[in-house]
């Protein structure tokens, strides 16, 4: 069945965003610049929550993954050797009115969006992002900024076999920038020009690619429920058919999640064969002693988009109770992790205790300190930003040496000893 689109939701976590330190508009002071966004206090936060839980799981716990982290401009042959130069195109449609440009698969009907006038034919347009290298701006000095992290992990690819000895099947990881000249970006963080990948190149022998593609997408699909949170009745997977893969890939499976704006697309798993190591050397890169042969290894690719990841996340945990917004984020993604609140401001010992317990928090976990207002509003504040648990030091506490702890979700609170609030923390960032 297919969810409505809730373009009031939409606007409600771009307003939180911006009003809570979440997400920016890139350049405001300066009128802005279409579809450039930073993110804020909290929303590196979350964002560098979700790269780390993605390094932790898929690079550091496995003994099949090395990473790397490669420049964003590379030698033009790089991606004339990929197709990227002649094949990374979409197709390109103006308004004859009001000359506005739009892709055209994101165009419904045949007529413009803005003003309703008569659109031309679909031209290819590539979406490398061109700059110049050097002092002097020629042919010979242009150069792209990457459109994807994938190409560096190929051409690095003999320099990770000689230096970690790994045997297929293995894979390299990326988390960095990758540009694209968009025609249409939009909805928020989801279409930009400038975005974040976390990518895999898994590499393989032909013979195992379907069983491979299948462990990832296995393993994708744990990922956005147990660490993301997601739903699984909000993820789809769509088998993307011939003529609409990407010139490289055999196979492609979209993860598409139930977005505030629709069904779109999260993350991607292709089978790109052997297509990027043969385009990029001339002899088999990889010995297999055993067999006694060279051969091209095969890859199987799961892409991960940081910036759809951090707004598929929002929008799941975005919730009205009531008389409150709250963020229910998985504790471990929560931007803050522990908000510690002196139960008056005006009282010195309750304010000096708190600080005690805030900076000795600090040493684990990202903790937040709040005196401002009554302690209601404090715990509403810190709900619509996702803290899983509000500290509360009160005349008790100078007397017993425990706190209150309230938590986010369920609006309850128990009393802890000072002493177990490191340990109690810790049992609940799941």
């Amino acid at each position: 069945m297919k969810k409505e689109v809730n373009s009031e939701l939409m606007d409600k976590i771009v307003s939180l965003c911006k009003r809570r330190g979440f997400i920016f508009p890139g350049s405001e002071i300066y009128g802005g610049l279409a579809n450039s966004f930073d993110y804020g206090p909290l929303g590196v936060e979350l964002k560098n929550n979700i790269k780390n839980l993605w390094w932790k799981r898929f690079v550091q716990q496995r003994d099949d993954m090395v990473g790397i982290d490669a420049a964003l401009i590379m030698n033009t042959r790089v991606w004339q050797a990929s197709g990227h130069l002649e094949n990374f195109t979409d197709p390109l449609v103006e308004c004859k009115k009001c000359h506005h440009r739009f892709r055209k698969d994101l165009v419904e009907g045949n007529k413009c969006p803005d003003c309703g006038g008569e659109l031309t034919e679909a031209k290819q347009f590539n979406l490398m992002l061109k700059t110049f290298l050097g002092p002097v701006e020629n042919d010979e000095s242009i150069v792209y900024f990457r459109p994807e992290t994938a190409q560096a992990m190929f051409v690095d690819f003999k320099n990770v076999l000689d230096t970690t000895r790994r045997k297929l099947p293995f894979g390299i990881a990326q988390i960095g920038k990758a540009f694209r000249n968009e025609i249409t970006p939009g909805n928020f963080i989801f279409r930009t020009r400038e975005f974040e990948q976390m990518e895999i190149e898994y590499f393989i022998k032909e013979k195992d690619w379907k069983e491979t593609f299948e462990m990832w997408r296995k393993e994708m699909q744990s990922w956005m429920t147990d660490e993301l949170g997601l739903k699984e009745k909000d993820i789809h997977e769509l088998d993307v058919p011939d003529g609409e893969r990407a010139h490289y890939s055999k196979k492609t499976i979209d993860f598409e999640y139930d977005y505030p704006f629709g069904k779109k697309e999260l993350y991607g798993l292709a089978y790109r064969t052997d297509f990027d190591l043969k385009n990029h050397f001339k002899e088999p890169p990889y010995e297999d002693v055993e067999a006694g042969e060279k051969l091209y290894p095969h890859v199987i690719e799961p892409s991960f988009g940081v910036d759809r990841s951090v707004l598929a996340v929002l929008s799941e945990a975005y919730k009205e109770e009531e008389d409150r917004v709250v963020l229910k984020l998985k504790p471990r993604l929560a931007p803050y992790k522990v908000a510690v609140f002196p139960l008056l401001k005006n009282k010195p010992e309750l304010v000096k205790k708190a600080q005690e317990v805030y900076h000795n928090l600090k040493k684990d976990f990202s903790v937040a300190f709040d005196d401002r207002g009554n302690i209601g509003k404090r715990y509403y504040s810190q709900d619509e930003i996702g803290t899983p648990f509000c500290v509360t030091i009160d005349f008790d506490t100078l007397e017993n040496g425990d706190v209150t702890v309230r938590d986010r979700d369920a609006m309850k609170q128990e009393r802890i000893k000072i002493k177990d609030l490191r340990e109690f923390i810790n049992g609940k960032l799941i």
